[in-house]
């Protein structure tokens, strides 16, 4: 009885953690350097921390998703095991997108930040 009840917890976990679906934030416009007032860039900066915040989460989701497809494969409890392999690459190439689209927004915000600087000496 007990060993049913464990499966039946395993298979519920399981479930909700297949379901559970992990949103990748929108990236920002940001302001054009070059032509932004200073509360424009502020705002930029706002917003740039706001996605940062919410990408953390999203890659927290991601990252939680594939360590438990990797442990579920390793220990070799898979059922549908070519599935979950494909689930588990498919949220580990979706991390590392959110890793580079964070770091091309950062690059891309201090680019604009040198150019609200050379627009707006001293």
């Amino acid at each position: 009885m007990n060993v049913a009840k464990s499966l039946l917890a395993v298979l519920a976990l399981g479930s909700s953690m297949a379901m559970a679906e992990c949103v990748q934030p929108e990236t920002p416009t940001l302001p054009n350097g070059g032509s932004a007032t200073m509360d424009d860039m502020i705002a930029g900066q706002q917003a740039v921390k706001t996605f940062q915040a919410a990408n953390l989460e999203y890659m927290a989701c991601l990252e939680t998703q594939f360590t438990a497809a990797k442990k579920t494969i390793e220990e070799g409890k898979a059922k549908d095991a070519e599935s979950l392999k494909a689930a588990y690459e498919a949220d580990v190439a979706a991390y590392n997108e959110a890793v580079s689209a964070e770091e091309a927004l950062a690059g891309q915000f201090n680019t604009e930040i040198r150019e609200f600087r050379a627009a707006n000496p001293g």
